[in-house]
């Protein structure tokens, strides 16, 4: 552990290797989305994608850069970036690997806000208010079902299961009654998507980031390393526990709902993210910027290969992160049945 000191009144505490695997995964996210931005029908070189970046490129390379693709990869390294803050949050809360957006049912819970606006007829605006609204109230109704007896582990992870498996079925059912063209407008969002992305869907994410993110890096990492203690211990070290899990908590919910309104129920990036962080730093507590990091490259690179991997098509990147993050999700339980812990 070392301390970086800013003045006389500030001081910031680090782990080395979690900052170089942060910036490990930082730079290859930049990079593909640098690849993102030049291949395509009109395709550019990386140095010409730098300098249009910057202002330099011609009339044509603004249009296509800046505001046909950037838009795109953006929204990318945003809804991946929310992801996976979001999963170390739930992750280290709960004290478990499972938790994580779309396992605990917040994801669903956002999914039934957008159905609900796609049955009425309303805007992509409004969907994407929907999936808000439906997110924060999921997650609202999951937090008051295992608030007795303590919000942790084994609890949260039950009741959000058995949440997600109820929301489903609503999904299921608002399908059913939804037209046809709304229907597979609707299951395209399911599936989590990033095409026709524009900066309408990429700004609330970005904001949401550049306040909640250095809030909770720099604020509240040592609260939440605390927490994963154990709740009589943070409380004997002064932790107001139950404050600062409803708070980190909201946080979670607010990131992974403006993700899924933003790109839809992106799934398994917010379990994955965390995880990989984890037993690349191998060190303990949250490692919130190296999966912060670590979310933003898998979708990013995720979204690339969607788009490139059947010639001629284009694939949802929930389909590419569904197919990896699976493979994974059977790895991790498989991992934790061998070491008694499930």
């Amino acid at each position: 552990m070392s301390t970086l000191r800013i003045g006389t009144a500030l001081s910031l505490r680090y782990r080395p290797r979690a900052l170089l695997v942060g910036l490990a995964f930082a730079l290859p996210a930049l990079g593909v989305g640098i690849l993102a931005l030049g291949t395509g029908d009109y395709p550019i070189a990386p140095a010409e994608v730098l300098r249009t970046l910057t202002g330099g490129g011609t009339p044509a390379e603004d249009f296509i850069v800046n505001q046909l693709r950037l838009p795109r990869v953006a929204t990318a390294l945003a809804v991946g970036a929310a992801l996976g803050l979001a999963g170390a949050l739930f992750q280290s809360l709960v004290r478990n690997p499972l938790g994580s957006p779309d396992v605990l049912g917040f994801t669903q819970g956002a999914a039934v806000g957008a159905l609900i606006v796609v049955i009425t007829g309303g805007s992509s605006l409004a969907l994407a208010g929907g999936a808000v609204a439906g997110g924060l109230a999921s997650g609202a109704a999951i937090y008051a079902l295992a608030r007795k007896g303590g919000v942790h582990g084994s609890r949260l992870v039950l009741i959000g299961i058995g949440s997600s498996a109820i929301l489903t079925g609503i999904n299921g059912y608002l399908l059913t009654r939804t037209q046809l063209m709304d229907a597979a407008r609707a299951v395209l969002w399911l599936t989590g998507s990033l095409d026709g992305r524009g900066w309408r869907d990429a700004v609330p994410l970005l904001a949401a980031l550049a306040v909640l993110g250095p809030a909770v890096l720099l604020g509240c990492g040592r609260a939440l390393a605390v927490v994963e203690m154990g709740d009589d211990a943070a409380a004997g070290l002064g932790v107001r526990v139950e404050r600062v899990r409803l708070a980190l908590l909201g946080c979670a919910v607010l990131l992974a709902a403006l993700a899924a309104a933003a790109a839809g129920p992106v799934s398994f990036v917010a379990l994955t993210a965390p995880q990989l962080a984890r037993r690349l730093t191998r060190a303990p507590g949250p490692n919130l910027l190296a999966a912060t990091c670590t979310g933003a490259a898998l979708l990013v690179t995720a979204d690339y290969a969607a788009q490139r991997v059947l010639p001629g098509h284009q694939l949802p990147v929930g389909v590419v992160t569904g197919v990896l993050g699976g493979g994974y999700l059977i790895w991790l339980l498989a991992t934790e049945r061998r070491a008694g812990r499930i």
